[in-house]
């Protein structure tokens, strides 16, 4: 009789074997081996055997009909991280691709990090650097997400919301780039489950309470398609089904509609053999049902970046109900399932992608050498996730070709991705002959033309109008370029006069190399440039220029750098100020000027920025606050939390709910019990029988602030708690 484990290999073997016969099973079986004990004695927070997640993702690695090393890296993906086994031991026993793969998706644990941010973005970063040289990186990495999340329920809340979170904003956005849709679908709820846990739970209550009557729906429908493609000659299958929970709940959050009033709830599919019988199709239902203008979308024409083909169409369906009818070919339907796994081809036993898919899918490629470039975390990962944006349009250029950018993109977007020149010097747009503002948001089947001046340079307001990470790049890039310019000739100034005061000549220290050796002796770079740009923007004091190239000397303490403290920050501020405690440290020191961004309202324990700001001080903004990406990282200064301080800070929240009686009578009550002070509170309901209550209060750090809303999230009626 079997074991569990071996019934697991079983199964495993004869998956891959059912899509690759010519595969090497023994390899798989020599990896499970391993696998299995490397991890002998391990368990998982679940408390079950740690070897059956392993398991489980090269489960879902044959799912996507990958290579025999795709499934060895599967199973042995962990093994690097969590045991004693490391790359050297995987290439000798197995093979230096299958060392590679695991390495692809192995953590960067080993190296230390200031922020959790900083890991994130550096574990994506080298991620996709890997995923660039092999897409099966990325792809046993979705695999690892799918079934982490599938037994999320076992984390802490923090961990469930932070790995959702990240789940919701990477990875089933590539998920859907690959074009692998259900995985996508999938990723999506699971993330919704533990992101919105109220608004979840009712969404599913709402849909099992309705779903007999939308079942018969279905059946109608389908049999009604049926009949008109049999009548029509056209051979096709048709299925109905529930769209998945995100897609719907993300469609009443828009439309600020209840799931009564969302119409097209439930797509149809229809399957060809030919593109013609698609077509003729599409006549068929749009002769029987009123199209709904607006609504169709032609992607067997023009298909979206990651292949995806279909065409779409919303009609005025059977009672007088919307519907959304998908038509494609069975082969375009298997590369909607699979993705770009679909593309994957089996030669003498090795899998890979063809030259000429090789090339459809280049996008990915060009998206991880343009972000190779950006060195700060906070802009990486806002840049992949920008990247990654799901609803794109497609414009012309004046030559008929055509370009993909996200939702939102305008004339600026357009003008960069022609040539960085273009975008430097773009004065105005025309579109389809029209000259428009550089705000203008692009529509699909635009026809976009730039004009250029060459005295137009790049300015911050286009940083509020432009949706693709290059163009923003771009343009923080120059502006960057401008301000280090600018740092630079002020410090030159200040160091010189410093110098003059000293009784000492600046062209005479620049010779001598004594400018060099201060910028190394003061850390602040490798070139006398750097030196001077430290100066310019706050970070270095011209006194202590002058000490590092004159140490006997000691000149009196000036107004920038009195006892020795942290008041050389006096190069940017005007005069500093005596002023409360803040609770924050500006490199390891707490008595300096200090102000919170109101764009955020960052707590403790909140991971933070320092920004260094003329004449107020440093300002403290949290760290994936959107204003802080567009600020200068060369006027970032090293900030922290002072555990000691007992600092109370102001802070807002939405309390989204039903309006009942007494609802507002057991929130009150749970401020209460939490010991919240609430200093202001408004509610006001919507037009759809909805409350939306406002409170401010003050709390000492952000895990109190959590305590605090997960309670309100357990209170009946209330939908969501969100941080203002």
């Amino acid at each position: 009789m079997s074991t569990p484990l071996e019934t697991q290999l079983e199964e495993l073997l004869a998956k891959v074997k059912a899509y690759n016969p010519s595969a090497d099973l023994s390899l798989v079986t020599d990896a499970f081996t391993t696998a299995g004990d490397a991890h002998a004695g391990q368990k998982r927070k679940s408390g079950e055997p740690y070897f059956i997640h392993p398991v489980s993702v090269a489960h879902l690695i044959a799912d996507l009909k990958l290579d025999v090393p795709s499934i060895c890296a599967g199973l042995l993906h962990d093994c690097v991280e969590d045991t004693e086994m490391t790359l050297e031991n995987l290439e000798e026993t197995f093979t230096r691709e299958v060392a590679f793969l695991v390495d692809g998706v192995t953590k960067l644990g080993k190296l230390p990090w200031n922020t959790r941010e900083e890991r994130q973005a550096e574990n994506f970063r080298k991620m996709l650097l890997a995923m660039a040289k092999d897409i099966r990186v990325v792809l046993i990495k979705l695999a690892d997400r799918t079934n982490n999340m599938r037994t999320l329920e076992h984390m802490s809340e923090d961990g469930q919301d932070r790995i959702a979170r990240e789940t919701m904003d990477i990875y089933a956005p590539l998920a859907n780039r690959l074009g692998i849709y259900w995985l996508r679908a999938e990723l999506e709820d699971l993330s919704f489950r533990y992101l919105y846990p109220n608004e979840y739970r009712q969404l599913l209550e709402d849909l099992e309470a309705t779903e007999e009557q939308r079942r018969a729906y279905v059946v109608e429908v389908e049999q009604t398609l049926r009949r008109l493609m049999a009548r029509n000659d056209i051979r096709c299958e048709v299925h109905g089904r529930t769209k998945n929970l995100w897609g719907i709940y993300n469609k009443m959050r828009n439309q600020k509609r209840s799931l009564d009033q969302i119409y097209d709830v439930v797509a149809f599919r229809a399957l060809t053999s030919t593109i013609r019988d698609c077509y003729a199709a599409l006549g068929v239902v749009h002769e029987k049902f009123t199209p709904i203008p607006g609504r169709f979308k032609d992607y067997v024409a023009m298909p979206k970046p990651n292949q995806y083909q279909s065409l779409h169409t919303s009609l005025m369906g059977p009672r007088g109900e919307r519907m959304e009818v998908q038509i494609r070919t069975y082969e375009m339907h298997r590369v909607c399932e699979e993705g770009i796994a679909a593309h994957w081809v089996y030669k003498d036993g090795r899998g890979g992608l063809s030259a000429s898919d090789q090339q459809k899918f280049a996008w990915l490629r060009q998206l991880v050498e343009f972000q190779r470039d950006l060195k700060d975390p906070a802009e990486f990962i806002d840049a992949v996730k920008i990247d990654l944006f799901a609803d794109e349009v497609y414009v012309f250029t004046p030559n008929g070709d055509v370009k993909a950018f996200p939702a939102g993109a305008t004339p600026v977007d357009f003008a960069f991705v022609i040539h960085t020149e273009v975008g430097n010097h773009c004065a105005g747009a025309k579109v389809n002959g029209q000259m428009v503002p550089l705000r203008h948001k692009l529509r699909n089947g635009d026809t976009v033309e730039i004009i250029t001046n060459s005295n137009q340079r790049p300015n911050k307001d286009w940083l509020k109008t432009c949706a693709t990470a290059r163009a923003r790049s771009k343009i923080r890039h120059y502006i960057r370029g401008e301000q280090r310019d600018r740092g630079r000739a002020l410090g030159k100034e200040l160091v010189e006069r410093a110098l003059r005061q000293a009784g000492h000549s600046y062209q005479k220290m620049q010779k001598q190399g004594a400018l060099k050796r201060a910028t190394l002796d003061l850390h602040a770079g490798n070139k006398e440039e750097d030196l001077l740009m430290q100066v310019g923007f706050g970070k270095v004091t011209p006194t202590q220029v002058v000490r590092s190239i004159f140490p006997e000397e000691t000149p009196a303490a000036d107004a920038t750098d009195k006892g020795g403290r942290l008041k050389r920050l006096t190069g940017i501020f005007s005069k500093p100020r005596r002023r409360a405690p803040s609770g924050i440290r500006v490199q390891g020191e707490e008595d300096v000027l200090v102000r919170f961004a109101h764009c955020c309202n960052p707590l403790p324990g909140d991971t933070i920025l320092g920004f260094i700001t003329r004449g107020r001080g440093v300002t403290i903004h949290k760290l994936d606050c959107p204003k802080a990406l567009n600020l200068d990282p060369e006027r970032r200064i090293d900030v922290s939390w002072d555990s000691e301080s007992e600092v109370s800070h102001p802070v807002t929240i939405n309390v989204h709910s039903t309006d009942k009686p007494g609802l507002l009578a057991e929130v009150s009550k749970t401020f209460s019990e939490l010991k919240v002070n609430l200093a202001q509170a408004n509610c006001r309901v919507t037009p759809n029988g909805r409350a939306i209550n406002t409170f401010h209060f003050q709390v000492a750090h952000l895990d109190h602030l959590k305590q605090v809303m997960r309670a309100l999230q357990k209170i009946r009626g209330v939908y969501s708690v969100e941080r203002v």
